[in-house]
């Protein structure tokens, strides 16, 4: 905790932390809120699906571009444009919704946008905080990022779950429009950051290029795509069911399914401090995959569950496995390669997570096929398989870790 404590002195890391915390307040709310309104509106858990592969599309498409880009720009620069992008997408659905014109199709495009701010995240956001705090505190930086983000994931859902059961959707996009500025006006005092890549001059295809290099000479870098990859197919697609079984499956209202999606993050948030105070960078790679497999054994508990409270107790569970993932695939993609080649390394994680859509595709149409519950277990189960048959590509990091 005293690494943590040292990383929260810096004012410029502290600044970064709100900024990514009040960021993914608006996103968590967001997703809950969407969920709902678009299943109200459709009836379709595949729609349901597609609104979070929407916001995931771009990691796919532009992650690897992202990182590129920000190398030719101050990385503070691209940091406030993307959030003045955001808050833009969802002033514009609060002033739809209020106006009772939102539609489905307005609302893809909003999670879309929302979705190129989030492919930013690694390549900008995560490397100015390395930036910040150094390499040696990277570890601790990412458990309270983490810890941040887990926090919104309690925060989020319960208070857009609480807005949209009392006011309605408007106030809820509102609550994010508010938060975004808030980032935005932080976001104008960080210093790091202005400094420009070397390979500015470089063509972009080239390294766009260099970055798939990257990924495929470096064994440990490669390792972690290899879980993250699985993780995104398998893992994270079960989430968006969770407005769906909450609803359909345990008939449950608005404002009790954002207790019950918030579940996930109480979790997050318990396991997030558990690593700041007490992981080392030995078990970080176990940590890893630990928190892979766990997560997805807790989801196809959770889609299992008889009712509320062993629903709860799985998503809690669930959490508590996601942040290990979470804090640890960004800490060792940005350890697994020296300094100079970390932006594309962020970058090229950026792209392993954007496979997620192909997940969330699956899990929608098996969702329309079986029911939201039966896919999810389906999923899950898959991701397990997965995970122990691509064993030899991410044993390696296991390896370096005893060495």
């Amino acid at each position: 905790m005293d690494a943590g404590r040292n990383v929260l002195a810096l004012p410029e890391f502290r600044r970064l932390w709100l900024v990514g915390l009040a960021v993914s307040v608006a996103r968590w709310l967001e997703m809950l809120v969407v969920g709902v309104v678009v299943f109200q509106a459709t009836g379709s858990a595949l729609l349901v699906a597609a609104m979070t592969l929407l916001r995931l599309a771009p990691m796919g498409l532009f992650g690897m571009l992202v990182a590129v880009l920000a190398e030719r720009l101050p990385r503070r620069i691209s940091l406030r444009f993307i959030l003045a992008l955001q808050a833009t997408a969802v002033g514009t659905m609060a002033v739809l919704a209020a106006m009772d014109a939102l539609e489905v199709w307005q609302v893809a495009v909003a999670c879309f946008v929302g979705g190129l701010g989030w492919a930013t995240d690694n390549p900008v956001r995560r490397m100015m905080v390395g930036e910040a705090v150094g390499a040696a505190r990277m570890g601790p930086a990412m458990s309270l990022d983490v810890l941040g983000n887990n926090a919104s994931r309690v925060s989020g859902p319960a208070l857009g779950g609480a807005l949209l059961a009392a006011f309605g959707p408007h106030a809820a996009f509102c609550l994010s429009l508010l938060l975004y500025l808030v980032a935005i006006a932080i976001a104008w005092r960080i210093g790091v950051g202005a400094t420009v890549g070397e390979s500015r001059g470089e063509p972009i295809l080239r390294g766009m290029r260099d970055s798939v290099g990257l990924a495929a000479r470096n064994e440990r870098l490669r390792a972690v795509l290899v879980v993250t990859v699985v993780f995104n197919l398998f893992a994270w697609p079960c989430t968006s069911m969770i407005p769906v079984i909450g609803q359909a499956g345990l008939g449950l209202g608005a404002s009790a399914i954002g207790v019950l999606a918030s579940m996930e993050g109480v979790g997050a948030l318990a396991g997030a401090a558990l690593i700041g105070a007490l992981a080392r960078p030995g078990i970080y790679p176990a940590i890893y995959v630990a928190g892979t497999a766990l997560y997805l054994a807790a989801m196809v508990a959770f889609a299992l569950a008889p009712g509320a409270v062993p629903a709860g107790a799985a998503l809690l569970v669930s959490g508590i496995a996601g942040a290990g993932f979470a804090t640890m695939q960004a800490t060792l993609s940005y350890l697994a390669v020296p300094p100079e080649a970390r932006g594309r390394a962020l970058g090229a994680l950026s792209t392993a997570i954007g496979t997620g859509p192909l997940g969330f595709l699956q899990i929608g149409l098996l969702a329309e096929w079986l029911g939201a519950g039966p896919a999810t277990v389906l999923v899950g189960l898959q991701g397990l398989l997965a995970l122990a048959l691509t064993w030899p590509l991410w044993r390696v990091v296991f390896t370096e870790a005893r060495a």
